[in-house]
């Protein structure tokens, strides 16, 4: 075989080996999240999370702390039923911004799911999650 040859057949090698070793990290990637299965997050669609951040929205401008406001899926063309709560909690100052804890709850058939992000008021007046 010649040196050519040998690097060619070296080179095809790596590649295969790249490419089952990126397939292998792929589906073990997928594997690993595997615990979200038919969780609330896993029904939710684009407009179903418009309709939590609305409602978001909303109660971090209007209610009390620990006062919640309930949020639903309707029209927004799920076939799957989402509904649930936000729950702002205390204000607080962090980085000059205004901001809150808040509770969001998603329940969907039969699962609930439960996060508590810290939301801040934007220039703009809209509230966004702070980077944790």
């Amino acid at each position: 075989m010649s040196i050519h040859q040998r690097a060619l057949a070296r080179a095809c090698i790596r590649t295969i080996a790249a490419a089952a070793l990126a397939a292998s990290s792929a589906g073990a990637f997928a594997a690993n999240l595997g615990f979200l299965n038919n969780t609330p997050i896993t029904y939710m669609k684009q407009r179903d999370l418009q309709a939590l951040n609305k409602a978001a929205q909303v109660a971090l401008d209007s209610k009390k702390p620990g006062e919640s406001l309930d949020w639903n899926n309707e029209g927004a063309g799920n076939p799957v039923p989402v509904n649930g709560t936000v729950t702002p909690h205390e204000t607080f100052e962090a980085d000059g911004m205004q901001c809150r804890k808040v509770t969001l709850v998603a329940n969907a058939k039969g699962q609930t799911q439960t996060w508590t992000p810290t939301a801040c008021k934007q220039a703009d007046g809209k509230w966004k999650l702070r980077k944790q």
